[in-house]
């Protein structure tokens, strides 16, 4: 019998006539004899609903009741599905994350799952065809219930379909994988497919497509992933192992990440004992930065890097606690930036790829303030009021 796990985000899910319809369409697949892990998220904008209701009690909620309350989106979900399912006189069971044994670790707000007990989904495949599992959640050692974060339901599916080894295939609101965002280029093309090493790049770029853990779970067990929209005809994409892409472009696709913070750092005295407990706090806060620039010279030490804007509140709570042990600590956080990066496997292959988009932008008049690269991707930091136009331009540079 053939097995997949099927995922729904927000917006699929997001009334109860989108959520009837999905029954529907399960109840086809169940009865074209295939066993279904169904991973949904929470309906619609329940999460940033529960999270305004918390800024009516506190400005400083503490993370373990977050955690407790942010799960009860995805539970409902859950519920409603099962209930739709049962209607259609199919045998469907609801999992909580606990339920389901999703084990995790690290903070309860950022948590990393570190098992799935398989025995306990196996010994329920023995009742049922369908398990309904609520994604973006889990428990920890301690019995308490933990969250993902942002995108955390993406990873869940993976993370179930890695330990079944079986196909992931997540469905949203968009039609595929695009060389960028439509909403900004609506000339972007969409890709039958786009490989691991890419999609990885791109989501951690920016792309908000799929969350970058869940393309990593997918790379390190081979588990190709189909992104398309929900109960669409439409051919969406599959993201699939390096060795398996037949060609390769110079250049795949542009993120645009409008979400992203910028801070520089200016310290006049001997740098090291002070970097080393900047980065021991970060590792600790679980604080991701990207972009990182050092200079050091007579002077003293200037650090730039990117983060978060949804991490600002513990990055100055961090500052905070470093400058009442490091006297003229300078920090300069700038939220008026964004991050524009060009992606593609075919870099690390062909030259002249870097020099071009330089070259575009300078003829442009974008002016770009901080520049880092990797193997296959270079990323900019322009002002927010150039970077759809950054976007558009470099799509049309390299015929996205």
């Amino acid at each position: 019998m053939k097995r997949s796990v099927l995922k729904f985000g927000g917006s699929s899910v997001a009334d109860f006539s989108k959520i009837k319809n999905i029954a529907q369409y399960i109840k086809e697949r169940v009865e074209a004899d295939e066993q279904l892990v169904v991973v949904v998220s929470a309906m619609g904008k329940t999460t940033d609903q529960l999270l305004a209701s918390v800024n009516e009690l506190t400005s400083k909620p503490n993370d373990k009741d977050l955690a407790m309350l942010l799960t009860t989106g995805e539970q409902q979900t859950i519920s409603f599905l099962s209930l739709a399912l049962n209607d259609l006189n199919v045998n469907a069971k609801p999992l909580t994350g606990y339920q389901a044994g999703i084990e995790t670790i690290g903070k309860h707000l950022k948590s990393k799952i570190s098992s799935i007990k398989t025995d306990l989904l196996e010994q329920l495949f023995e009742e049922q065809n369908i398990l309904i599992v609520a994604g973006f959640q889990g428990f920890n050692k301690a019995g308490e219930l933990t969250t993902l974060g942002r995108g955390g339901s993406d990873t869940t599916a993976v993370a179930i379909a890695s330990a079944l080894d079986c196909p992931c295939e997540i469905y949203t609101d968009v039609t595929g994988v695009f060389s960028t965002d439509p909403r900004v280029y609506p000339e972007a093309k969409r890709w039958d497919t786009i490989s691991f090493e890419e999609m990885m790049e791109m989501s951690a770029l920016g792309a908000c497509v799929l969350e970058t853990r869940s393309v990593e779970l997918a790379n390190n067990h081979n588990i190709p992933i189909y992104l398309g929209k929900t109960l669409s005809n439409e051919k969406g994409t599959w993201i699939v192992p390096n060795d398996q892409m037949l060609e390769r472009k110079a250049v795949t696709g542009v993120a645009l990440d409008k979400e992203m913070a910028h801070v520089t750092i200016t310290y006049p005295n001997e740098s090291q004992s002070f970097l080393h407990d900047l980065f021991i706090k970060l590792e600790e806060a679980e604080i991701n930065i990207d972009m990182i620039s050092q200079i050091q010279n007579q002077d003293g030490l200037q650090l730039s890097f990117t983060f978060k804007e949804s991490e600002e509140r513990e990055l100055n709570e961090l500052f905070d606690s470093l400058k009442s042990d490091y006297d003229h600590l300078y920090v300069k956080i700038e939220t008026t930036y964004c991050k524009v990066s060009v992606i593609g496997a075919g870099m690390r292959d062909m030259t002249g790829i870097a020099s071009k988009i330089f070259k575009t932008l300078i003829e442009s008049d974008i002016p770009f303030y901080q520049v880092t690269t990797s193997e296959i991707s270079v990323s900019y930091v322009v002002d927010g009021e150039n970077g759809e136009k950054a976007t558009r331009i470099l799509c049309q540079t390299f015929d996205l």
